[in-house]
């Protein structure tokens, strides 16, 4: 058996994550076609989302408010190695401005350049109003620059 280090045991898990997800997309689009697959992977993503920030919320020991949800997303961001920067909380909610898009990369890297903005604007949309929904009801999201659309950032807005 291989010896491996916490970090090399966490980099094979990243990794596996990754590439599952878009090979199993790319086998249901082979069968049944882009629109097929994009429609069952959005589906996915509205519960996904869910047991992440479930999980997160119960290993911070959080409840909901814009706090937690800011707390388990940034630490989600930072697991899926996007690069980031977040305001504090304040009394309005919170943004995210995204420099880099590992899901994006991805997309860049299998010659798949053209899909990402379809991609990107539903499941982004459905992923982050899931998270903002499991924090809270008065919480909303709103999706504003993509760089699967051309920017040179994402903009997350979380907003009470």
């Amino acid at each position: 058996m291989i010896e491996l280090s916490p970090e090399q045991i966490a980099e094979f898990f990243h990794r596996s994550y990754n590439a599952v997800d878009g090979l199993w997309f790319m086998k249901v689009e082979e069968r049944y076609g882009f629109d097929t697959a994009l429609d069952i992977d959005n589906e996915v993503w509205k519960v996904f989302p869910k047991i992440q920030a479930r999980l997160l919320k119960s290993m911070g020991k959080l409840d909901k408010g814009v706090q937690a949800l800011f707390e388990c997303l940034t630490t989600k961001l930072s697991l899926e190695d996007f690069q980031f920067e977040a305001d504090e909380v304040n009394d309005n909610g919170f943004t995210i401005v995204i420099h880099e898009c590992p899901w994006h990369n991805l997309m860049l890297k299998s010659g798949r350049e053209k899909f990402s903005g379809k991609v990107g604007t539903l499941i982004c949309n459905n992923e982050y109003s899931a998270w903002a929904s499991e924090f809270g009801e008065d919480i909303k999201f709103e999706l504003g620059e993509q760089i699967c659309e051309g920017s040179p950032t994402c903009v997350l807005r979380f907003r009470l």
